[in-house]
């Protein structure tokens, strides 16, 4: 079965990049410790708005993926993110294709 993925795209308030990535690195930390992912979470910067972020993550499934955003570990580490961003906009997304087929 092909992997689920999250993939969400954060806008940061101008100013607060640097406490965004070391918030989200938290998260990161503390969700690969505890949730059970195919590998831990990816976090890209736009080159031309350095604002805005992008992460992605493979899941085993829908599942997996459900449990994660509705976790207390979600809620408080995006919670305690909320004066830092204008807008977070999070997609759940099935695999399609990979390089090898």
């Amino acid at each position: 079965m092909a992997d689920v993925w999250t993939h969400t795209v954060w806008t940061v308030r101008e100013g607060r990049e640097d406490d965004f990535v070391r918030a989200w690195r938290g998260m990161a930390r503390e969700v690969a410790a505890d949730m059970r992912m195919r590998r831990p979470p990816t976090l890209l910067r736009d080159r031309d708005r350095p604002n805005v972020f992008v992460s992605f993550a493979p899941w085993e499934d829908v599942d997996a993926t459900s449990r994660f955003r509705s976790s207390e570990i979600f809620r408080r580490h995006v919670s305690s993110m909320g004066a830092m961003l204008e807008k977070l906009d999070a997609h759940t997304l099935d695999q399609v294709v990979t390089h090898d087929g």
